[in-house]
């Protein structure tokens, strides 16, 4: 009896429990029950007070991934109906993708949203809209290999949504021209994208060290593309380096670039032949953290770029070695290691790419001298006493034939003046030495001033100074320079010869139309020579020119000196641009000084070799005649000093030829 009953009571449970199984599967929901509201395109409401339209695509929905494996109930678990009053709860993807919400979790995008100041990527950001999201493999998918810098571009090529989190766009612009981004825009499918090197869900930053761009796993990130280079790298003295947690050694981003790489024979690319030297290899091996780290020598660059191969690499030959070409690539070792290129017993091979039929004795001389060593082979010591004989001998030699031709010049020019018995005074001494300091200080403000824009030029070389001692020197020239200048306002308002050089170089009307007259006189136009007084236009513009430009950089050159002073009193910018002035005026003035008074001075053939006024203040009559006929005030005055002087030397030369009287 108890038996039959247990029985009984079974049955009961189980047919109940399919009943209630089977009425539970009659009333679930389909895909078609949500849609006969959901497919009105004006269905929305209002949430957090924003209207959010509640229309799904039927289409879209169908084809997606999705649609053909589950039901609108599975993701909305929480709807028992299709009548619903409150609004689904938001869904998850976890429920299904536990592993990769987990990775995403960790990520950065994940992070940022938890910020919550510029939301982070999420699922339906990649992936595509909620109900339309396709799979991985179909071209038409947001996340398909083709399609993965399109999909990241969305944010990470916005300007100012990037910069409004601290980062730039720049990476994804710099991706579009790089190798993999134009292979990529030409329909490869094995360059890399953007989830290739930094992952899909567990996109981690660079300084974390589970990244994949992290320093010390980028040969591995790499090497998921490049395996035979990466293996190659890992061997080399730079991968073993990595291999010890070095991080100063370089990894594949170091030299091509993160964003931005480049194929090797693209002239912007940072190894090509252009740029291998100077901006690659050089950013580690020329300098001292490497000689103090450990001990390599600092100025393989540097003693590369003054060889023959470096000089022509400068001239632009892209045929000549460069490091590469005999260190190697991705293999670089040590001299030391036998499978090295430049080991000694492999010397023979490296050099004979370039120099066919080359010997163990054509390669035993150094390419790179030891940084602060004097090496003690035969080559070295000879090189060196050559160096020690020949700059001695350079300096007597050319400094005996710099004062032999000073002496001859000198006497030349002395002869040349004294042929023209008839001189008059140009130049004042007052003007003599007003230009004197004038010039002087120019002189040394140019060179002191270039030698800090310039200085790998040869006349900061030449200054031999520190940067201090330069500064200084700089800073009283142009106080030199400003005194000159202030005195020489007060030379004009007090002296009479300065009110009469402040009227006569006044500009007048006529100069402008002496200007076409000289043209047209020089240039076989005309046969009339204009006819000037005192000054000519050219004097004239020269020297408002001086004035100008003198005052210009006094108050530039001050505003730089006292630059904090001046930041905190006016505009920030208005020192800057006081610099730019400063820079650009100078470079000006020096070139005006070099082109148009220089040949006023040395290399107009009327005066060949020079004008000697600036040293005695004096020109011959005849040629002021020919250049100013039309200040007769200054020659009467010439004649009349001339006449003045020749009958004192006749006196001298009678009282010497006239025997004494007893």
């Amino acid at each position: 009896m108890n038996s039959a009953r247990r029985i009984l009571t079974q049955t009961v449970a189980i047919s109940l429990l399919a009943w209630t199984s089977t009425a539970y599967a009659a009333h679930k929901a389909k895909n078609d029950d949500c849609l006969t509201c959901h497919s009105d395109s004006t269905l929305s409401k209002e949430v957090n007070g924003k209207k959010v339209s509640l229309y799904v695509d039927a289409d879209k929905l169908t084809h997606s991934i999705h649609g053909k494996m589950f039901t609108c109930v599975d993701c909305h678990s929480d709807i028992k109906g299709p009548v619903h009053e409150t609004t689904p709860k938001k869904i998850t993807c976890a429920q299904c993708h536990a592993d990769a919400q987990q990775a995403y979790s960790h990520s950065y995008h994940a992070k940022a949203n938890k910020a919550g100041a510029t939301p982070g990527a999420n699922c339906e950001d990649c992936h595509g809209g909620v109900h339309e999201i396709l799979a991985a493999g179909n071209a038409k998918s947001p996340v398909n290999h083709a399609n993965i810098p399109v999909t990241c571009g969305r944010c990470h090529g916005q300007k100012f949504l990037m910069e409004s989190n601290g980062e730039s766009a720049q990476a994804f612009i710099s991706y579009q021209e790089s190798v993999h981004g134009r292979a990529i825009e030409k329909g490869s499918t094995k360059a890399a994208v953007c989830t290739d090197c930094h992952g899909a869900h567990e996109i981690l930053t660079a300084n974390d060290a589970r990244s994949s761009i992290y320093k010390f796993n980028v040969p591995a990130t790499c090497g998921k593309c490049h395996s035979t280079i990466e293996q190659t790298f890992m061997q080399s003295i730079h991968g073993q380096g990595i291999s010890r947690g070095n991080g100063l050694s370089p990894v594949c981003t170091d030299c091509h670039g993160i964003h931005s790489i480049k194929a090797h024979i693209d002239p912007n690319s940072s190894v090509s032949e252009k740029n291998l030297v100077r901006t690659t290899c050089a950013r580690c091996h020329e300098g001292v953290r490497l000689s103090q780290e450990f001990g390599v020598a600092g100025n393989s660059v540097s003693t590369y770029l003054d060889s023959y191969h470096g000089l022509a690499s400068k001239g632009g030959s892209v045929l000549v070695a460069n490091c590469a070409s005999c260190h190697g690539v991705h293999n670089i070792l040590p001299s030391s290691d036998p499978r090295s290129t430049i080991n000694h017993a492999n010397l023979d091979a490296t050099c004979g790419k370039c120099h066919k039929g080359v010997t163990e004795k054509f390669t035993r001389t150094k390419v790179h001298m030891e940084d602060g060593v004097h090496s003690k082979d035969i080559d070295s010591i000879a090189v060196r006493w050559v160096r020690l004989i020949y700059l001695p001998l350079i300096v007597l030699v050319i400094g005996a034939m710099f004062l032999h031709n000073v002496i001859i010049w000198r006497y030349k020019l002395s002869a040349r003046r004294r042929a023209h018995p008839a001189m008059m005074v140009r130049m004042t001494v007052s003007q003599r030495w007003q230009h004197l300091i004038l010039l002087t200080s120019f002189i040394i403000l140019v060179i002191t001033g270039f030698a800090l824009k310039f200085p790998d030029s040869w006349f900061a070389h030449l200054m031999g100074m520190s940067e201090k001692l330069r500064s200084v020197i700089h800073r009283v020239a142009g106080v030199a320079l400003m005194a000159a200048g202030i005195y020489h306002l007060f030379y004009l308002a007090a002296a009479h010869e300065g009110r009469r050089l402040l009227r006569d170089l006044t500009p007048a009307p006529n100069d402008g139309i002496d200007v076409l007259r000289a043209m047209r006189y020089y240039l076989g136009l005309s046969d009339q020579k204009p006819a000037f007084g005192r000054f000519s236009y050219a004097e004239k513009a020269e020297y408002w020119a001086l004035v100008w430009g003198t005052a210009l950089m006094g108050v530039t050159g001050v505003m730089l000196w006292a630059k904090v002073w001046v930041g905190n009193l006016l505009a920030r910018w208005t020192v800057d641009v006081a610099t730019a002035v400063h820079y650009y005026e100078a470079i000006l003035a020096t070139l005006a000084i070099v082109i148009w008074h220089f040949y006023q001075v040395f290399f107009d053939p009327d005066v060949y070799p020079m004008n000697g006024a600036w040293l005695d203040g004096k020109m011959p009559v005849d040629h002021y005649r020919e250049e100013h006929e039309l200040d007769t005030e200054s020659l009467e005055a010439g004649s009349e000093a001339t006449k003045a002087e020749e009958a004192a030397k006749d006196i001298s030369t009678n009282s010497e030829t006239e025997p004494p009287k007893e």
